[in-house]
């Protein structure tokens, strides 16, 4: 019991108990994610995620964690939010979604022991350890489709469920990661997107996922850092090409100026390029930041 002298009680610090903002729980279907458990699971001595925190709501997560790391942040920060408002793709592509509908979440990494030049296979292990994590863990066949998109078939379509975007900042790579998770049909951005529950997965439960996404993707690291970043001593170039959607396909590349590239996208080589082979024979590899858009031919 209370009396108009006690002390007030102490907020819990959630959106809508003692703060502005809608509550989180207004949308029964897609509860907040509980951070303490989340901590309690994931923080462990000698692990490489030091640090774990959930925001209701943020411009971008990888802008925030890039502030973190130029301020001499430790690897192993994770940044997740529960909605963001100002998110970006590649190329600077902006995207929002409902609150609470996906995993929208950044990684703090400092690879060490492996040369700068292999920092580029990372939006390529990221999307491995997402594949792979749905596979097993919603029950759902998912493919990359290269560089750096996360689908699956619905309706016979391939379909985006997700994206990665990695930056340098600080020394350190910055990487975030989007998963459509709940988005209803009426929700989608774009018609050529989908989500877990669109695509029938097992589970769409957040926790679940996150769990299991950052400790495949922990594991696969430790291997790829170990081998100093060599997609092919880690087994990461061949664990990526068997789930590569882009591969063994008529393809369309779009480069800046209105260019365009025509032919069988036939490879990714060392370094992570897309290698398209031309009706006339000729090899041309191609990298991720000099492409617009790789998409099937008509």
């Amino acid at each position: 019991m209370t009396t108009p002298d006690s002390p007030r009680p102490r907020r819990s610090g959630l959106r809508g108990f003692g703060h502005d903002g809608p509550s989180p729980w207004t949308d029964l279907e897609r509860p907040p994610l509980d951070e303490r458990a989340l901590r309690l699971d994931l923080l462990r001595p000698g692990a490489l995620w030091t640090s774990l925190d959930v925001v209701s709501e943020t411009g971008s997560t990888n802008a925030d964690l890039a502030a973190r790391a130029k301020d001499g942040a430790p690897e192993g920060a994770v940044l997740v939010a529960e909605s963001q408002h100002a998110g970006r793709g590649r190329l600077d592509r902006r995207w929002n979604a409902p609150p609470r509908s996906g995993l929208f979440l950044s990684l703090l990494l400092r690879p060490q022991g492996v040369p700068v030049e292999r920092y580029g296979w990372l939006p390529i292990l990221i999307g491995t350890a997402l594949s792979a994590t749905l596979d097993r863990v919603a029950e759902l066949r998912t493919g990359l489709k290269w560089p750096n998109d996360l689908q699956a078939v619905v309706d016979g379509q391939e379909r985006k469920l997700g994206g990665i975007l990695t930056e340098l900042s600080g020394g350190a790579v910055v990487a975030g990661v989007g998963l459509n998770v709940s988005l209803r049909a009426d929700e989608l951005p774009v018609p050529t997107a989908t989500s877990l529950a669109l695509a029938g997965a097992a589970t769409t439960d957040r926790p679940v996922l996150l769990r299991a996404v950052l400790r495949e993707f922990a594991e696969l690291y430790g291997e790829w850092t170990a081998a100093a970043g060599d997609p092919h001593a880690s087994g990461l170039l061949p664990a990526y090409t068997a789930r590569c959607t882009t591969l063994n396909r008529q393809v369309r590349v779009h480069l800046p100026g209105e260019r365009e590239l025509l032919g069988e996208a036939v490879a990714v080589d060392g370094d992570g390029r897309l290698v398209v082979r031309t009706p006339d024979g000729a090899r041309h590899p191609v990298a991720a930041g000099d492409v617009v858009h790789v998409r099937p031919q008509d």
